[in-house]
């Protein structure tokens, strides 16, 4: 089991709210979204990243983090 809390659970319920579609810094904004998705691989969570290419006058690459394990919500509003 692990506790995630702040942002890192923060992170980690977006995700699992994302389910197979994944998370992007795009559509998800948060001031640090690699450190979140660092912080938590750090405590075994299995989660991909997929590079995208992205369009607009800021063209350029953005990650997805996709969750791949299961994850359930624990007690007293932590993720386990």
């Amino acid at each position: 089991m692990i506790i995630a809390k702040g942002r890192d659970r923060w992170a980690l319920e977006a995700l699992m709210a994302a389910g197979p579609n994944g998370c992007t810094p795009i559509n998800n904004p948060a001031p640090r979204w690699a450190a979140y998705i660092h912080n938590l691989r750090a405590l075994g969570v299995a989660i991909d990243t997929i590079t995208e290419k992205h369009g607009g006058p800021f063209a350029g690459h953005h990650a997805r983090y996709v969750l791949r394990c299961h994850v359930t919500a624990g007690r007293e509003g932590g993720a386990a």
